[in-house]
């Protein structure tokens, strides 16, 4: 039997709709001829991460399909109410849901909530709601030499700079960091994987969502497969404050993706053209996942709000999605690149 192909993955963070990337793992574990060698991943790609690292050493393909559904299953029953499970029964169409939630009263009313009051002001009554999902992991796993190897993105606070977490210093409390909105959550303080020093920490999708430049040590293969959750293109212009906000977002978490994979194109063509000797730099070669149409109907009330009717959907089209690259694009790993770059960011 042929070994399989040897591939990174980059898994973008976006809340509740990450949920799609555990659909496009849950197909991808399926395929035999594909191995993972590395992951990066912030805020919820950190959280599929480590499931899917934790589940590879428990029990190998199947394991690691069984984590990634007790992470949704954890994430799909946290607390919301401006989504009853009655009203979900009644609107079907994840884009309906979305919809329908973004302006529900509750939902409403936590929006205004967030502008004009901090996370700080519940005192002592704060809590993290990712803190009992992710004090469930075992760490002995996340953090093992074992397996692939997994990349945690978190910003620090203070410098502004992108902060990269390695199986050295994962923790729980770095799966939160990277994770960690700042209108919503307190930030994060843990020691910072550079100076050592206790640093406060916010989402990682502002520096890096998520960071491509870890896989470009010599270690890694080639291949970069990137799970974009976060729509490159709308074709209607928001024009409505929660339209407006949610693309203010969607800009700003793809930005640092894009810039990185500028950078990439630019060393391919030095390569090309003979500037650069092969072998000096990094050959890598981009392939994308993603399903624009779906989170073009969705918003950001359901990156906020996990709603397992909408959930349980997005899984469904990761799935269809990855089997649909399979179909197209297996042969081409390892061989050449499927993403087209120039027309990304032209």
């Amino acid at each position: 039997m042929a070994q399989p192909i040897r591939i990174n993955l980059a898994l973008q963070g976006g809340g509740a709709h990450g949920a799609f990337t555990w659909g496009v793992l849950d197909r991808l574990l399926e395929e035999d001829k594909v191995e993972v060698a590395a992951i990066s991943g912030t805020s919820a790609g950190a959280l599929n991460g480590a499931a899917i690292k934790t589940g590879l050493l428990d029990g190998g393909r199947q394991g690691a399909r069984d984590k990634l559904e007790w992470l949704w299953q954890q994430i799909g029953a946290l607390d919301h109410v401006a989504m009853p499970d009655w009203m979900q029964a009644f609107l079907p169409d994840p884009g309906m849901v979305s919809k329908s939630l973004e302006y529900s009263l509750p939902y409403v009313w936590g929006e205004a909530m967030v502008r004009i009051m901090s996370p700080y002001s519940s005192g002592p009554f704060y809590r993290n709601p990712l803190e009992p999902i992710v004090a469930q992991f075992d760490f002995s796993k996340v953090c093992n030499e074992h397996g692939p190897a997994l990349f945690v993105c978190a910003t620090q606070v203070r410098s502004g700079k992108i902060r990269i977490f390695t199986e050295a210093n994962l923790s729980g409390e770095a799966i939160m960091a990277s994770a960690c909105l700042p209108t919503l959550f307190q930030a994060v303080e843990l020691p910072d994987p550079e100076s050592g020093e206790i640093e406060a920490f916010w989402d990682g999708g502002y520096t890096g969502n998520p960071a491509l430049f870890p896989f470009f040590e010599p270690r890694f293969p080639d291949d970069i497969l990137v799970v974009n959750i976060n729509p490159l293109h709308r074709e209607a212009i928001p024009v409505t404050p929660p339209e407006i906000q949610n693309r203010i977002n969607e800009i700003s978490f793809n930005s640092s993706l894009l810039r990185e994979l500028r950078a990439v194109d630019f060393v391919q063509r030095l390569i090309a053209d003979g500037s650069v000797q092969p072998g000096r730099m990094k050959d890598v070669r981009v392939h994308m996942i993603a399903d624009d149409p779906l989170m073009n109907a969705l918003s950001v009330a359901t990156k906020t709000v996990p709603v397992p009717s909408v959930i349980s959907q997005l899984k469904a089209a990761g799935r269809r999605a990855a089997g649909e690259f399979l179909n197209r694009h297996l042969d081409d790993l390892g061989k050449r690149q499927t993403a087209d770059l120039r027309k990304m960011f032209g």
